[in-house]
């Protein structure tokens, strides 16, 4: 474990300049392949998805190395006024792997069973230079899910804003996917403390699934069928004995609230009514990598059949 009293970039209580962003990248590596692990997977989809009525495009490319970061997203050829419409968004912090490989996984084996029923965009993997470098931020030491406004700082986020955009009818749905994984702890909230020039207080991770509302528009019901379709498939964070999970409260089991919006959270981005954002334990002793695939999987379809039966 990394030791959390300090971290070995800047100067404790200065908030990070140039120099210490430029050195932090400098500390950065390529740990895995985004073309090999995503591109490539999403492509081989290409035509079987084009039978299905959605087409694979590209809405930006990451301006550190454009050739290497494209970003994909799989949309319904046509929008039909009539449907609802759904984005699915992972890899908003590249490093949490399941929320990619769950939105690859729901391509391939249940968008089929929706595509006539609902109107569809799913951006595979929003961050993918955190993909590779199994990271947080992206290149310039910014978290792309705090970054979600107007003149957002963070590019990745601004592409997905204007994709966003680019569907005029808006949102009903929302799945945004996530992990809370060990290396938040040990790695990514010290990391923050020090570019911000604060003192890291140390936290606990919950073991278990748990998903993330909104505290303006909380839809109780809608979290609750999305916990219960993914207890089917792993389980979900407790409580601890504050009645917390990750120092906020427990509003139902397995849910908490942020105020999306005031904090720049992706999971803002279409004001849609449904809204939830994942969150997988991958560092679990009781899940595996394709158990925490099928929990992104599962909190998806969920969502969708949620609204759909309301309709």
């Amino acid at each position: 474990m990394t030791n959390v009293s300090f971290y070995p970039i800047g100067t404790v209580g200065e908030k990070w300049g140039d120099a210490e962003k430029a050195a932090w990248f400098a500390s950065t590596q390529i740990k895995r392949s985004y073309q090999d692990n995503v591109v490539t997977p999403l492509k081989a989809m290409g035509s079987q998805l084009g039978v299905l009525g959605l087409s694979v495009v590209q809405y930006g490319a990451l301006s550190i190395d454009p050739a290497r970061y494209p970003l994909f997203a799989v949309k319904s050829a046509t929008f039909d006024p009539n449907k609802i419409t759904v984005l699915v968004t992972g890899g908003v912090h590249g490093y949490e792997t399941s929320g990619v490989h769950g939105a690859l996984a729901f391509l391939a084996n249940n968008a089929a069973h929706y595509v006539e029923r609902v109107n569809l965009v799913v951006a595979v993997c929003v961050s993918p230079w955190g993909y590779e470098t199994i990271n947080r931020w992206n290149p310039k030491a910014i978290d792309p899910n705090r970054s979600f406004y107007t003149k957002s700082p963070a590019e990745e986020s601004a592409a997905l804003m204007a994709l966003v955009a680019s569907v005029p009818q808006g949102f009903d749905v929302h799945v945004d996917l996530h992990e809370t994984t060990d290396s938040d702890e040990e790695e990514f909230r010290p990391a923050l403390a020090a570019r911000d020039g604060k003192a890291f207080i140390p936290g606990t991770i919950p073991d278990g699934f748990y998903a993330v509302g909104d505290t303006e528009n909380p839809q109780d019901a809608f979290q609750k069928a999305i916990i219960d379709g993914v207890s089917k498939v792993t389980h979900i964070a407790p409580a601890d004995d504050k009645g917390e999970i990750i120092g906020s409260t427990v509003v139902q089991h397995g849910v908490i609230n942020y105020l999306l919006k005031a904090l720049g959270l992706c999971s803002s981005v279409t004001g849609c009514i449904y809204n939830t954002t994942t969150e997988v334990y991958p560092d679990s002793p009781s899940a595996t990598p394709a158990e925490c695939n099928l929990a992104q999987v599962a909190a998806i379809t969920s969502a969708i059949d949620y609204v759909l039966a309301l309709n």
